[in-house]
């Protein structure tokens, strides 16, 4: 073990459980610790003079004899719906494991060092952005769909700006932490974010995202600085080699994140209304000296599509799809 390696110790008498639940979190590489396995009290008791960051444990597994080990914390899967013991955090076994994941992460916030170790990856990110002035234009499906692809070989995450979400699965409930939430840890819990974030990181398929605003509202009292930090920071992190911006007027500081993107899709419509729209936008652009986004905007008609895929995971298949991935032989 290297020195100063924290490690979480998982024993779970259920060797498959135990085992499936081992090899998602170790597909995790950013995670605070290294995952040791036990399937067994006797051998994690044999274990002790190893120095455990937290102790996680089935309700059936669990006994007294563990409180030896002295984790920084010990968290309880919980079987039976019934809190056992007082003092000791439960997550409940039976759920999703990202949804395990998330909670021990947020158990673990509790008494975390303030700087987490980290893998940073050896690469650059890239911000593609997705804008139009031009509304239902399939903007939306076509920054998913990007995303989607890219996912499948970067590590890629897509963030959703718009001021009224029209994806169901995209949207949170009300318990639910999402873009504004993750704005103010940046702002109130700096040396954690990368730790917060990981807490509300919701995934489709490969894909990486972050629930957006459950309220549009909320985009129009964000700051254009507060929009940069936000960026600059998931830049810092060095977690992603993608991340695709669905942005929309509805931002302040928009040209400015325009200007941050490597390449713009702009997707517009052929009729008078659409095209007005656009020639105004790009006068704009113009006359506010950002000259430079519209040299990096590729503006594009989507021809009709007769049917989008019905899940997100399967927008990687389609004429959507082959549009996208010839787009991209461009970034």
């Amino acid at each position: 073990m290297k020195d100063g390696e924290k490690i979480l110790a998982l024993c779970d008498t259920e060797e498959e459980y135990a085992q499936l639940l081992t090899e998602f979190l170790k597909k995790h590489k950013n995670l605070p610790w290294k995952i040791h396995t036990y399937t067994e009290v006797e051998e994690l008791l044999r274990a002790e003079k190893e120095p455990f960051e937290m102790l996680v444990v089935s309700e059936t597994a669990y006994c007294e004899a563990l409180q030896s080990l002295q984790p920084l914390r010990i968290v309880v899967l919980n079987e039976s719906g019934v809190m056992r013991w007082a003092n000791i955090p439960y997550v409940d076994k039976y759920q999703k494991a990202e949804e395990v994941l998330q909670c021990l992460l947020r158990v673990y916030m509790e008494v975390a060092d303030t700087r987490l170790p980290r893998i940073k990856r050896n690469c650059n990110t890239t911000f593609i952005g997705n804008y139009s002035p031009v509304h239902r234009s399939m903007q939306t499906s076509l920054a998913l769909t990007m995303s989607q692809i890219l996912a499948g070989e970067h590590p890629t995450l897509y963030l959703n700006f718009e001021h009224y979400v029209g994806i169901p699965e995209l949207l949170p409930d009300m318990q639910t932490l999402d873009m504004a939430d993750l704005l103010y840890f940046l702002n109130a819990e700096k040396e954690k974010f990368r730790l917060r974030m990981q807490t509300m990181m919701k995934k489709v398929g490969n894909l990486d995202y972050i629930p957006p605003m459950k309220s549009g509202q909320n985009l129009l009292t964000v700051t254009a600085d507060e929009w940069m930090s936000l960026l600059q920071k998931i830049e810092e992190l060095g977690e992603y080699e993608y991340v695709v911006l669905d942005l929309s007027e509805s931002m302040q500081g928009l040209f400015d994140i325009l200007r941050m993107c490597k390449k713009i899709f702009t997707v517009t419509q052929e009729e008078r209304i659409a095209e007005s729209k656009l020639l105004r936008y790009e006068q704009l652009l113009s006359l506010y000296e950002y000259e430079d986004v519209l040299v990096k905007t590729e503006r594009l008609r989507i021809p009709h599509i007769q049917r989008l895929p019905a899940e997100l995971e399967q927008l990687t298949r389609g004429e959507l799809a082959s549009l996208a991935k010839n787009l991209l032989k461009g970034v």
